[in-house]
């Protein structure tokens, strides 16, 4: 049977996740394209969880589509939970997202109140859980009106199947609606999961940062390290094994170019002066100063999630390395 590390709580850093009670630890891991499919043994799977939680790796992030195939990853979480977490289960954040397309026909996904909270009961089902601490809407609908999207997600928490609410993929504007509307019905909006690393900007350049700042909300970024570019193994190119070799629909080769991978390398030099891998260096930047709550990370081994966590040992940048990060990845 599995028991938890002892000293599980002493080095990992957790922030307050906008103004809310909710810790989350600065590192949380996101159980994507790792968990679920055939190809990942179950005894991986589980030792990569285990030794999150004893690295003090509290947040699981999950989704309704995640695995492949949809619901996969789900499963494999519960069947761990079960076996591995149950007694824990007062220290854990769960999370799970529903927006995408999870069965045929016109109720199968985007954001309207019988999608979401249909899906929602499915994943509760998969995971064996009573309940979720977060729920998100994964993305905006189109067609949907925002009031019905937001007023799913406070009916989950009136219902109790879930402790807070957040959205992902929503653009600023839409945020500051979904916290307006959420905020009149009694439901605050908890969290706001985007996008962000070195490569990719765009919450800082469209103003999702900043009205994060003004609502209070807090964030999880996914993707910090772009699909693993950020990360030593395109330093020399284009590994054979790797995801842009295998033109994933996340990642293609013809992102990697000479142009790019001279930026990678130049970000390496920076990353090394620091005493650090250049993954762990993207982490470090996109955690710097405290205006992200938490950085999502996936991982095939428990040596990348001890990796990852080793990052909070220096989250401190002078402006000189910005100014060179910047410099780099925005000549």
């Amino acid at each position: 049977m599995y028991t938890a590390h002892p000293d599980r709580y002493a080095d990992l850093p957790y922030r307050r996740t906008g103004r809310s009670g909710l810790k989350l630890p600065a590192i949380s891991l996101g159980l994507w394209h790792n968990f679920g499919p055939a190809d990942r043994t179950v005894e991986t799977q589980r030792a990569i969880l285990r030794r999150a939680f004893d690295l003090g790796v509290t947040h699981f992030d999950l989704a309704n589509n995640y695995g492949p195939p949809p619901g996969a990853a789900e499963l494999a979480f519960g069947e761990a939970l079960g076996d591995d977490f149950a007694r824990y289960r007062d220290e854990l954040v769960i999370s799970t997202k529903a927006g995408y397309l999870m069965w045929p026909g016109p109720y199968g996904e985007w954001g309207s109140r019988k999608y979401l909270l249909s899906s929602l009961d499915q994943s509760l089902t998969r995971m064996g859980l009573d309940y979720v601490d977060i729920f998100y809407s994964h993305r905006p609908d189109p067609e949907t009106p925002l009031e019905e999207t937001m007023g799913a997600l406070h009916s989950a928490v009136q219902q109790g199947k879930a402790l807070y609410v957040g959205i992902s993929n929503y653009s600023a504007e839409q945020t500051r609606e979904a916290a307006r509307i959420l905020g009149e019905l009694g439901t605050p909006l908890l969290i706001h999961q985007p996008r962000y690393s070195m490569l990719d900007r765009r919450p800082e350049d469209e103003g999702l940062l900043d009205a994060l700042d003004e609502l209070q909300v807090g964030s999880i970024v996914f993707s910090p390290l772009e699909q693993g570019l950020l990360t030593a193994r395109y330093l020399d190119g284009i590994p054979e094994d790797s995801r842009a070799a295998s033109d994933s629909p996340f990642l293609n080769s013809d992102a990697v170019t000479e142009d790019l991978v001279g930026r990678l390398r130049a970000l390496d030099e920076i990353a090394k002066g620091r005493g650090q891998t250049l993954a762990q260096l993207a982490l470090a930047w996109v955690l710097r100063g405290g205006r992200v709550t938490s950085a999502l990370v996936g991982a095939s081994s428990p040596q990348q999630i001890e990796d990852s966590v080793a990052t909070t040992r220096n989250l401190d940048f002078d402006a000189e390395e910005l100014a060179r990060i910047d410099a780099i990845v925005r000549p």
